[in-house]
């Protein structure tokens, strides 16, 4: 057996170079481990799906054999996003399951995103835990079955249900990004009363036209072209797994997803009895004072879809999300996300009125922000830098809080520094008034930041 590299291991999921870091016998070992824990909370069978990345297959015959040789049966989906896999467990009342994926990491990368309970996936402590249960060995034999499932027709049939879209024709462009979405994105738009283009829908893992990363806005500079050449309403990305959305205006311009999240709870406003709406801690301002000003209660959380998708089912409330593209409805949805159904949800509230995607953003306060930025940092000092980083605003004065990383907060935006739990980085990102002050910010803070990393290296 190869070592385990141990910073595989992250916040969310596994996650991890192939063939180096995520190989064939991890995957294998992990089924033993995963099968164990599966029988240890008395359930029998799991829920396997994949995405299109070339290592994927692979990847996921050795998970299974894993899996089966200690006595748990598999659900076997094949290809799917992650958001059908999400719907298979709840279909099936399958409530353990792994979903092969990397979601939006570079195309060398593969990883494995995991459930032991009903629509919530492992993070945090429960990864760590996985990982010295795998190291102890102590699993579990025996011989499971297999059993296929086609479940794309019952997901694309939850997915109409409760869309009703109004008398206008709305024209839009989707960008698969060569990703996971690619061999189902036409099957399931094509059954709503729209125009639909279609941009890079050939599903093919190298990901040759641009990253799927719809949250990136270089990624979508193609897309942008598009809605303007085809005069479309507007356009919609989706990531590589298919579990997140991007969103460019019928004037082609890069609508970041906070702002999205705006026109959603502007037309879910009067329509939801509980008026709270959780958001992500990279989200501008902006959405925070559009909360307010329509009279409801603003929940920022930490970032990361196994902790906001969690909150907002906790909290009952009708929608949440966060800045990455991860969108929750639960008002006519399953509360899980799905850069589909985000999708769908914008293009129905177009279709009822004559307003643009520019036009449902009129009022909204304004603030210059800059977009994630990634500065490398080891996995083993991450953490300790973002310690420093709090011990430095603290000795400053500063007013800040710590719901995830360090969040410095001013009277015309903030200063965000946290360690990412996809890969060895620190994410910044900065909000100000004008684009003086968020320059002065950025470089002022990312000074600060390269001197701790430089100090505790």
């Amino acid at each position: 057996m190869k070592e385990i590299d141990p910073y595989i291991f992250r916040g969310y999921d596994i996650r991890g170079v192939y063939p180096t870091e995520i190989h064939e016998e991890i995957a294998y070992l992990l089924g033993k481990a995963f099968g164990t824990k599966v029988l240890l909370q008395h359930e029998t069978t799991c829920i396997i799906g994949h995405d299109n990345r070339l290592s994927s297959e692979s990847l996921e015959k050795s998970l299974m054999e894993g899996i089966l040789s200690t006595g748990v049966s598999v659900v076997h989906l094949g290809l799917c996003t992650t958001p059908m896999y999400y719907f298979a467990c709840l279909h099936e009342k399958i409530p353990a399951g792994i979903m092969i994926t990397a979601s939006h990491n570079p195309k060398d990368e593969n990883g494995f995103k995991m459930a032991l309970r009903m629509g919530e996936n492992l993070k945090g402590e429960e990864i760590q835990e996985l990982y010295r249960f795998m190291l102890a060995g102590k699993f579990k034999e025996g011989k499971g079955t297999v059993k296929e499932l086609r479940i794309q027709d019952a997901y694309y049939e939850a997915i109409q249900q409760g869309l009703q879209f109004g008398p206008r024709r709305i024209k839009v462009v989707i960008d698969c990004g060569n990703g996971t979405t690619s061999p189902f994105a036409r099957e399931l738009y094509e059954k709503f009363p729209i125009d639909l283009v279609t941009l890079y829908d050939t599903s093919d893992g190298t990901f040759p036209h641009h990253h799927p990363d719809p949250s990136v806005e270089e990624n979508l500079e193609d897309l942008k072209k598009k809605v303007l050449e085809v005069h479309a309403d507007v356009g919609l990305a989706f990531d590589g797994d298919g579990d997140r959305v991007g969103i460019v205006s019928n004037q082609g311009r890069f609508i970041p997803i906070d702002l999205y999240m705006i026109i959603i709870i502007r037309d879910l406003i009067h329509h939801v009895s509980k008026k709270t709406f959780l958001y992500d801690i990279k989200c501008s301002n902006a959405l925070k004072d559009e909360i307010i000003k329509l009279g409801a209660e603003p929940i920022e959380y930490r970032t990361g879809n196994s902790y906001t998708k969690k909150g907002v089912q906790e909290l009952h409330l009708a929608f949440g999300g966060e800045f990455s593209g991860h969108l929750y409805f639960r008002d006519r949805f399953l509360g899980f996300d799905s850069g589909f159904y985000a999708g769908l949800r914008l293009l129905e509230i177009l279709s009822k009125t004559e307003q643009s995607v520019e036009a449902l953003l009129e009022g909204i306060h304004h603030y210059v922000e800059t977009p994630e930025i990634k500065v490398p940092v080891d996995d083993d000092i991450k953490f300790k830098v973002i310690q420093k980083v709090e011990e430095f605003v603290k000795q400053k004065g500063y007013q800040y809080h710590t719901i995830d990383g360090v969040k410095v907060l001013f009277d015309d935006g903030f200063a965000s520094i946290r360690a990412s739990n996809t890969g060895p980085n620190i994410t910044m990102r900065f909000e100000a008034r004008d684009e003086a002050t968020l320059e002065e910010r950025k470089q002022f803070f990312s000074t600060v930041v390269d001197s701790i990393q430089k100090e505790v290296s």
